[in-house]
Protein backbone atom coordinates (compact mmCIF):
# COMPACT_ATOMS: atom_id res chain seq x y z
CA UNK A 1 0.00 0.00 0.00
CA UNK A 2 0.87 3.57 -0.60
CA UNK A 3 1.28 6.16 2.29
CA UNK A 4 0.22 9.05 1.81
CA UNK A 5 0.29 12.23 3.84
CA UNK A 6 -1.92 14.48 3.60
CA UNK A 7 -2.03 18.08 4.76
CA UNK A 8 -5.25 20.25 5.51
CA UNK A 9 -4.36 24.00 4.49
CA UNK A 10 -7.71 25.30 5.05
CA UNK A 11 -11.02 25.07 3.30
CA UNK A 12 -10.93 22.82 0.10
CA UNK A 13 -7.02 23.32 0.39
CA UNK A 14 -5.32 20.12 0.47
CA UNK A 15 -1.53 18.95 0.27
CA UNK A 16 -0.63 15.36 -1.02
CA UNK A 17 2.33 14.21 -1.11
CA UNK A 18 3.62 10.28 -1.81
CA UNK A 19 5.66 8.75 -3.57
CA UNK A 20 7.89 11.80 -4.73
CA UNK A 21 4.47 13.82 -5.84
CA UNK A 22 3.28 16.91 -4.02
CA UNK A 23 -0.16 17.39 -5.02
CA UNK A 24 -2.40 20.73 -4.50
CA UNK A 25 -6.25 20.55 -4.13
CA UNK A 26 -8.29 23.93 -5.06
CA UNK A 27 -5.59 26.19 -3.78
CA UNK A 28 -6.95 29.26 -0.89
CA UNK A 29 -4.29 30.84 0.47
CA UNK A 30 -5.33 34.86 1.45
CA UNK A 31 -5.49 36.13 4.45
CA UNK A 32 -8.71 36.23 6.49
CA UNK A 33 -10.97 39.13 6.14
CA UNK A 34 -12.15 40.01 2.74
CA UNK A 35 -15.55 40.10 1.35
CA UNK A 36 -15.72 38.04 -1.89
CA UNK A 37 -18.74 38.41 -3.98
CA UNK A 38 -19.44 35.20 -5.81
CA UNK A 39 -22.26 36.96 -8.36
CA UNK A 40 -26.43 36.39 -7.97
CA UNK A 41 -26.09 38.43 -4.47
CA UNK A 42 -24.20 35.86 -2.88
CA UNK A 43 -20.96 36.75 -1.31
CA UNK A 44 -19.15 35.28 1.97
CA UNK A 45 -16.06 36.86 3.75
CA UNK A 46 -12.91 34.66 4.95
CA UNK A 47 -12.63 34.03 8.57
CA UNK A 48 -9.85 32.04 8.68
CA UNK A 49 -5.74 31.83 8.02
CA UNK A 50 -4.22 29.40 5.80
CA UNK A 51 -1.74 26.83 8.48
CA UNK A 52 0.61 27.73 5.31
CA UNK A 53 1.53 30.49 3.49
CA UNK A 54 1.62 30.63 -0.36
CA UNK A 55 5.30 31.35 -0.59
CA UNK A 56 5.95 28.16 1.93
CA UNK A 57 4.25 25.93 0.17
CA UNK A 58 6.85 24.41 -1.55
CA UNK A 59 7.29 23.05 -5.68
CA UNK A 60 3.99 21.42 -7.03
CA UNK A 61 3.45 18.57 -9.83
CA UNK A 62 0.09 18.93 -9.91
CA UNK A 63 -2.92 20.68 -9.19
CA UNK A 64 -6.56 19.82 -8.77
CA UNK A 65 -9.26 22.60 -9.29
CA UNK A 66 -12.50 21.37 -8.53
CA UNK A 67 -13.77 24.83 -10.09
CA UNK A 68 -12.14 28.26 -10.81
CA UNK A 69 -14.48 30.83 -10.44
CA UNK A 70 -15.73 30.81 -6.48
CA UNK A 71 -13.04 32.40 -4.20
CA UNK A 72 -13.34 29.71 -1.86
CA UNK A 73 -11.93 27.26 -4.44
CA UNK A 74 -9.06 29.45 -5.64
CA UNK A 75 -8.79 32.75 -4.67
CA UNK A 76 -5.73 35.14 -5.42
CA UNK A 77 -3.12 33.97 -4.05
CA UNK A 78 -4.17 30.66 -4.88
CA UNK A 79 -4.44 31.81 -8.80
CA UNK A 80 -1.29 33.60 -8.63
CA UNK A 81 0.64 29.79 -7.62
CA UNK A 82 -0.95 27.96 -10.54
CA UNK A 83 1.66 29.18 -13.11
CA UNK A 84 4.34 27.54 -10.31
CA UNK A 85 2.65 23.93 -10.71
CA UNK A 86 3.54 21.62 -13.44
CA UNK A 87 -0.18 20.39 -14.48
CA UNK A 88 -3.10 21.91 -13.75
CA UNK A 89 -6.37 20.08 -14.01
CA UNK A 90 -9.85 21.71 -13.69
CA UNK A 91 -13.64 21.62 -15.73
CA UNK A 92 -13.88 22.31 -19.33
CA UNK A 93 -14.58 25.86 -19.43
CA UNK A 94 -12.49 26.46 -16.08
CA UNK A 95 -9.39 25.25 -18.42
CA UNK A 96 -10.78 27.49 -21.32
CA UNK A 97 -10.42 30.22 -18.99
CA UNK A 98 -7.32 29.43 -17.62
CA UNK A 99 -5.65 28.64 -20.71
CA UNK A 100 -1.56 27.83 -20.81
CA UNK A 101 -2.11 24.18 -21.05
CA UNK A 102 -4.42 23.78 -18.20
CA UNK A 103 -6.23 20.34 -18.56
CA UNK A 104 -10.06 20.29 -19.04
CA UNK A 105 -12.50 17.39 -17.57
CA UNK A 106 -16.14 16.94 -17.98
CA UNK A 107 -17.26 13.62 -15.34
CA UNK A 108 -16.45 10.79 -16.28
CA UNK A 109 -13.30 11.91 -18.55
CA UNK A 110 -10.25 10.86 -17.21
CA UNK A 111 -6.04 11.99 -17.46
CA UNK A 112 -3.15 10.92 -17.27
CA UNK A 113 -0.17 12.70 -15.11
CA UNK A 114 3.45 11.42 -14.95
CA UNK A 115 7.06 12.27 -14.09
CA UNK A 116 10.45 10.37 -14.25
CA UNK A 117 11.19 7.82 -11.32
CA UNK A 118 7.22 8.31 -9.95
CA UNK A 119 3.69 6.39 -10.57
CA UNK A 120 1.69 7.43 -13.37
CA UNK A 121 -1.31 8.72 -11.63
CA UNK A 122 -4.75 8.69 -13.51
CA UNK A 123 -7.44 11.34 -12.04
CA UNK A 124 -11.15 10.30 -13.47
CA UNK A 125 -13.40 13.77 -12.98
CA UNK A 126 -16.17 12.85 -11.18
CA UNK A 127 -19.67 14.32 -11.46
CA UNK A 128 -20.48 17.11 -9.06
CA UNK A 129 -23.98 19.52 -9.13
CA UNK A 130 -23.00 22.77 -7.35
CA UNK A 131 -26.96 23.67 -5.95
CA UNK A 132 -30.19 22.84 -6.93
CA UNK A 133 -31.59 21.14 -10.14
CA UNK A 134 -30.80 23.35 -13.46
CA UNK A 135 -28.57 25.59 -11.16
CA UNK A 136 -25.30 24.76 -13.39
CA UNK A 137 -26.18 28.00 -15.55
CA UNK A 138 -25.61 29.97 -12.12
CA UNK A 139 -23.48 28.12 -9.94
CA UNK A 140 -20.86 27.20 -13.02
CA UNK A 141 -19.59 23.70 -13.74
CA UNK A 142 -17.36 21.61 -11.00
CA UNK A 143 -16.16 18.50 -10.53
CA UNK A 144 -14.54 16.13 -8.28
CA UNK A 145 -11.63 13.79 -8.54
CA UNK A 146 -10.81 10.31 -8.25
CA UNK A 147 -7.00 9.11 -8.44
CA UNK A 148 -5.69 6.07 -9.16
CA UNK A 149 -1.81 4.45 -9.42
CA UNK A 150 -0.11 1.35 -9.14
CA UNK A 151 0.65 0.23 -5.62
CA UNK A 152 -2.78 1.14 -4.41
CA UNK A 153 -4.31 -1.40 -2.36
CA UNK A 154 -7.28 -0.08 -0.64
CA UNK A 155 -9.03 1.69 -2.98
CA UNK A 156 -8.46 4.92 -4.98
CA UNK A 157 -8.65 8.46 -3.54
CA UNK A 158 -12.00 10.07 -4.50
CA UNK A 159 -12.21 14.38 -3.79
CA UNK A 160 -15.48 14.80 -4.11
CA UNK A 161 -15.64 19.01 -5.29
CA UNK A 162 -17.98 21.30 -4.05
CA UNK A 163 -21.38 19.45 -4.59
CA UNK A 164 -24.55 18.43 -3.08
CA UNK A 165 -25.81 14.88 -2.93
CA UNK A 166 -27.46 13.63 -6.33
CA UNK A 167 -28.20 10.62 -7.83
CA UNK A 168 -24.66 11.05 -10.04
CA UNK A 169 -22.44 11.63 -7.07
CA UNK A 170 -24.20 8.51 -5.68
CA UNK A 171 -23.24 6.66 -8.41
CA UNK A 172 -19.57 6.89 -7.92
CA UNK A 173 -20.18 3.90 -5.28
CA UNK A 174 -20.82 1.94 -8.48
CA UNK A 175 -18.23 3.30 -10.80
CA UNK A 176 -15.24 3.37 -8.83
CA UNK A 177 -13.67 1.49 -5.44
CA UNK A 178 -13.05 4.39 -3.11
CA UNK A 179 -10.47 4.02 -0.23
CA UNK A 180 -10.52 7.79 1.02
CA UNK A 181 -12.96 10.06 0.63
CA UNK A 182 -12.27 13.73 0.34
CA UNK A 183 -16.01 15.37 1.19
CA UNK A 184 -16.38 18.88 0.73
CA UNK A 185 -18.99 19.59 3.24
CA UNK A 186 -20.53 22.76 4.63
CA UNK A 187 -24.15 23.11 4.02
CA UNK A 188 -23.31 26.00 2.10
CA UNK A 189 -26.46 28.37 2.03
CA UNK A 190 -26.81 32.32 1.33
CA UNK A 191 -29.45 34.58 2.50
CA UNK A 192 -30.60 35.67 -1.13
CA UNK A 193 -31.27 32.40 -1.91
CA UNK A 194 -32.57 31.05 1.87
CA UNK A 195 -32.73 27.91 2.46
CA UNK A 196 -31.28 26.37 -0.86
CA UNK A 197 -28.10 24.38 -0.26
CA UNK A 198 -24.80 24.58 -2.55
CA UNK A 199 -23.02 21.85 -0.90
CA UNK A 200 -23.32 18.59 0.95
CA UNK A 201 -24.43 18.78 5.37
CA UNK A 202 -22.93 16.52 7.75
CA UNK A 203 -26.33 14.26 7.47
CA UNK A 204 -25.33 13.47 3.25
CA UNK A 205 -21.63 13.58 4.18
CA UNK A 206 -22.64 9.79 6.88
CA UNK A 207 -25.73 8.96 3.71
CA UNK A 208 -22.64 9.29 1.05
CA UNK A 209 -20.30 7.30 3.44
CA UNK A 210 -22.21 4.68 3.47
CA UNK A 211 -22.65 4.30 -0.24
CA UNK A 212 -19.24 4.26 -1.31
CA UNK A 213 -17.81 2.54 1.44
CA UNK A 214 -14.27 3.77 1.96
CA UNK A 215 -11.98 3.34 4.94
CA UNK A 216 -11.17 6.82 5.47
CA UNK A 217 -13.72 9.69 5.27
CA UNK A 218 -11.75 13.02 5.22
CA UNK A 219 -14.14 16.28 5.80
CA UNK A 220 -12.48 19.59 3.94
CA UNK A 221 -14.64 22.81 2.84
CA UNK A 222 -16.77 23.61 6.30
CA UNK A 223 -14.60 26.10 7.73
CA UNK A 224 -12.31 29.74 7.03
CA UNK A 225 -15.64 31.32 5.23
CA UNK A 226 -18.56 32.62 6.72
CA UNK A 227 -21.28 30.95 4.08
CA UNK A 228 -20.32 27.32 5.50
CA UNK A 229 -23.45 26.53 8.10
CA UNK A 230 -21.80 23.20 9.40
CA UNK A 231 -18.74 23.09 11.05
CA UNK A 232 -16.07 20.28 12.41
CA UNK A 233 -19.05 19.66 15.53
CA UNK A 234 -22.02 18.98 13.25
CA UNK A 235 -19.75 16.82 11.30
CA UNK A 236 -18.08 14.54 14.55
CA UNK A 237 -22.33 14.34 15.33
CA UNK A 238 -23.34 12.83 12.36
CA UNK A 239 -20.82 9.97 12.26
CA UNK A 240 -21.29 9.33 15.83
CA UNK A 241 -24.90 8.52 15.46
CA UNK A 242 -23.76 6.20 12.06
CA UNK A 243 -23.37 2.53 11.86
CA UNK A 244 -19.71 1.85 13.09
CA UNK A 245 -17.99 1.11 9.50
CA UNK A 246 -19.24 4.85 9.02
CA UNK A 247 -18.50 6.02 12.22
CA UNK A 248 -14.78 4.65 12.46
CA UNK A 249 -14.12 6.07 9.04
CA UNK A 250 -14.21 9.44 9.69
CA UNK A 251 -10.27 11.11 10.16
CA UNK A 252 -10.84 14.99 11.04
CA UNK A 253 -7.88 16.70 10.01
CA UNK A 254 -5.86 19.70 11.94
CA UNK A 255 -5.24 22.45 10.01
CA UNK A 256 -1.11 22.59 9.16
CA UNK A 257 -0.62 18.84 10.90
CA UNK A 258 0.37 16.29 8.23
CA UNK A 259 -1.27 12.62 8.64
CA UNK A 260 -0.27 9.22 6.84
CA UNK A 261 -2.88 7.34 5.79
CA UNK A 262 -2.72 4.48 4.24
CA UNK A 263 -4.20 4.18 -0.04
Amino acid sequence: MTKVRLTHIGGPTLLLEFDGWRILTDPTFDDPGRTYRFGWGTSSRKTGTPAVAAPDIGPIDLVLLTHDHHDDNLDGAGRALLASADVVVTTVPGAARLGAGTRGLAAWDSTRVVAPDRPDIDVVATPCRHGPPLSRPIAGAVVGFALRWDGQEGGALWISGDTVLTRSVRSVAHRIDVGVAVLHLGGVTFPVTGRVRYTMNAREAVELTELVAPHTTIPVHYEGWSHFREGRDAIERAFADAAPRVRDSLTVLARGTPIDIAV
